[in-house]
């Protein structure tokens, strides 16, 4: 969390120390558990520390959208510090260590640390910014370049959280859960992986994805990750007096 922070903003020593000294409480959650669901009123925000949650809504038929996909180091439910009421489902995907945060802690953080406050406001901004490339990816690309460019981010994000070598990680996901996030069928997304890897884009080894040719890859994508604001800082914010 430290470091994703300091991406966002310039902290100076008091920033960081008053985040090191944020109240939580550690727990471990086993795949599928919900964290957060759809009516809650929560009263903390969730940070991962290991594995890997998603957020999803789910229509009056029972049907699943996952709207993200989060890594460590992401708080998955920051605007939990300010909205009264959860408008969406939290699960995580994997097995999972959260530090669960009080909510009235970070809202005195905010209010006394503008560095870090700035840093959580981008942090939210990002996430709007991934909402928004989701959007279009369901909406407006067709299948096979739906699944490249989730391919695409995974592997971004993946680089800067430390966990992709050289364009290949681990996709915890099983194909139904990407069918959910592409607004395609499970079947669908079989036919779409098989042609990626046939064609030379991808190669699969159980739930690990490489990327042999990425500039192919990001090409069927049509993948800028301009919108994952990787290298946003903000230095210029004042001090009140």
């Amino acid at each position: 969390m430290l470091r994703k922070f300091e991406r966002r903003a310039s902290l100076d020593e008091g920033d960081r120390q008053a985040l090191l000294d944020l109240p939580h409480r550690v727990q471990t959650v086993e795949p599928a558990s919900y964290i957060l669901r759809e009516g809650d009123r929560p009263d903390r925000a969730c940070l991962i520390l290991s594995g890997f949650a998603y957020r999803h809504k789910v229509t009056v038929d029972g049907s699943r959208q996952i709207v993200s996909v989060h890594v460590p180091g992401d708080f998955v439910d920051l605007e939990g510090a300010l909205l009264n009421v959860a408008d969406h489902n939290v699960q995580a995907l994997t097995r999972c260590e959260l530090a669960f945060v009080p909510r009235d802690a970070l809202r005195a953080l905010i209010l006394t640390h503008p560095r870090v406050a700035m840093a959580m406001w981008i942090d939210t901004l990002i996430d709007s910014s991934i909402f928004r490339e989701w959007v279009v990816n369901v909406g407006r690309r067709d299948a096979r370049s739906r699944i490249a460019h989730l391919l695409c981010e995974f592997a971004r994000r993946m680089e800067v959280a430390g966990l992709a070598d050289e364009y290949r990680y681990e996709l915890p996901m099983t194909q139904e859960q990407i069918a959910d996030c592409t607004g395609l069928t499970p079947v669908h997304v079989n036919r779409v992986l098989k042609t990626l890897d046939r064609e030379g884009l991808i190669r699969r080894d159980r739930r690990f994805v490489a990327i042999p040719d990425w500039g192919a890859l990001r090409q069927v994508a049509g993948f800028s990750e301009i919108y994952l604001h990787l290298d946003q800082v903000q230095r210029d914010i004042a001090r009140p007096s």
